[in-house]
């Protein structure tokens, strides 16, 4: 990761806060790094008397009064370049429920443009540029240039696919290292065993990517928060990369490559194991020794593991191909990528004072839940923590949302890659714990974004 931007957005007072005064802020612009910091003064009645001040960590502070499309131009549309390069960038959302996280991401209103959301705009962007390529190129549909959108939504110790119909997940970590997100294994004929990644849906037009994208939302989980009984109780990752149907059809191929070598690998565990079983037996005082009726037939072992590796250099051979794919493609921009994520609202369990009595209530299930993202994002902190103080261990196996964001972190390292991070925060006195927590958050990153190098 080679930056970390961070952004402050101020929501506009709900009509419930109509009547409720307003955090007292100053920005403080920096004389020369065109950073900003920002002062907050609490309210009367809250515990806390001193005011808080930040360090001059904010690339840029945004008014209630902006709109979506101004956030879309400052923090988004200047990395579109790098995407068009085929690097990747990120852009992380956070703050307490009801801050105006989604609505940032993922926009409510889809028929006005100014208002979509940066994960739509960005599409939009991205389209003008990919119909100009496509235009210039030949007529092989297989290597014209698509949008790929995956949607995913983390809760607790499960990814749900949003654009598979909600279909249940599991976070592994592979032998490679990378962490990999596997849907449920199916047996399929012959003994094959195939576990699909997260579902990609390839978009020719913006009207298609906007469709799915519709349809991905519709599969959110929502519930009660801390603050009103429509937030997010899960992290969701939106995923938007430039692809052609080659380069997915190749990464199709290393799946069933995969799929075949399971049950050849399985047979070679199962000849090895019965091999070894019948050619030792035990002897009284416990120990193991050679069976002198029984020779293990070698042979067979060596046929089977022949096998195994016959079908093990298919996979590679496959996944060299997909590499292959990207390294022929005469334009730099395949494989660039824009990774989305709304984390799931921080919840905050005030002192009596400091919270509207007029708060939803929660259930029992929806408070652990809320003590899950807490834990969560908790995880993401220190992970930032410890990139910034270029600690030799970093805590990414901490939680499964930091296992996902992994490679979203490390992706770029020294080829420009890019990583910003919005806060969004409420203005209301109300609120005033939850705002000042989550300007002390991004206050960390932005002062460790100066610093965050790349790290493995």
């Amino acid at each position: 990761m080679q930056s970390i931007k961070v952004f402050i957005r101020w929501r506009p007072l709900s009509p419930s806060e109509a009547n409720t005064p307003e955090i007292t802020r100053t920005q403080h612009a920096h004389p020369t790094n065109n950073t900003s910091a920002l002062s907050l003064t609490p309210p009367p009645s809250h515990k806390l008397s001193r005011p808080w001040k930040s360090e001059s960590a904010f690339t840029h502070i945004f008014t209630a009064t902006d709109n979506n499309k101004a956030v879309f131009e400052a923090v988004v549309a200047p990395t579109l370049p790098r995407v068009l390069n085929g690097q990747s960038c990120n852009f992380f959302a956070y703050g307490h429920s009801g801050s105006g996280k989604s609505h940032t991401i993922i926009g409510y209103d889809f028929k006005h443009a100014d208002e979509f959301g940066l994960c739509l705009s960005a599409a939009r962007a991205l389209y003008e540029h990919l119909d100009q390529l496509n235009a210039t190129a030949g007529t092989n549909e297989n290597e014209k240039f698509l949008l790929g959108l995956r949607m995913y939504e983390l809760r607790k110790n499960t990814a749900f696919d949003l654009l598979n119909d909600r279909c249940k997940c599991h976070i592994r970590e592979g032998q490679d290292g990378k962490t990999h997100i596997r849907g449920e294994t199916e047996t399929l004929a012959d003994g094959k065993v195939r576990v699909r990644p997260i579902v990609t849906k390839a978009c020719s037009t913006f009207d298609e990517f906007h469709a799915q994208l519709l349809a991905g939302i519709g599969r959110r989980a929502t519930g009660t928060s801390t603050v009103h009984d429509q937030s997010s109780r899960t992290h969701a990752v939106f995923e938007v990369e430039i692809v052609t149907r080659e380069l997915l059809d190749a990464r199709d191929a290393v799946v069933e490559r995969q799929s075949e070598l399971v049950p050849v690998g399985k047979r070679a565990t199962d000849i090895y194991l019965e091999e070894n079983s019948k050619g030792f037996i035990q002897m009284p005082d416990g120990k193991f020794a050679p069976n002198p009726e029984y020779r293990i037939n070698q042979a067979a072992i060596d046929e089977a593991e022949a096998k195994k590796a016959e079908f093990e250099s298919y996979v590679q051979k496959a996944e060299e191909h997909v590499e292959a794919v990207k390294r022929s493609c005469p334009h730099a921009c395949l494989g660039g990528k824009l990774v989305f994520v709304d984390l799931a609202g921080s919840e905050y369990y005030h002192d009596k004072g400091t919270v509207s009595t007029s708060r939803a209530k929660q259930t029992p299930q929806e408070q652990q839940e809320g003590r899950q993202i807490n834990t969560d994002l908790l995880s993401l902190k220190e992970v930032i923590r410890a990139m910034a103080q270029k600690q030799s261990r970093i805590p990414f196996r901490s939680s499964p949302l930091t296992m996902v964001l992994r490679e979203h972190f490390l992706t770029g390292e020294g080829s420009g890659g890019f990583s910003a991070m919005i806060l969004t925060a409420s203005p209301s006195s109300e609120q005033y714990t939850a705002t000042i927590d989550t300007l002390k958050y991004g206050n960390l990153i932005g002062v460790a974004g100066e610093n965050v190098k790349g790290r493995k």
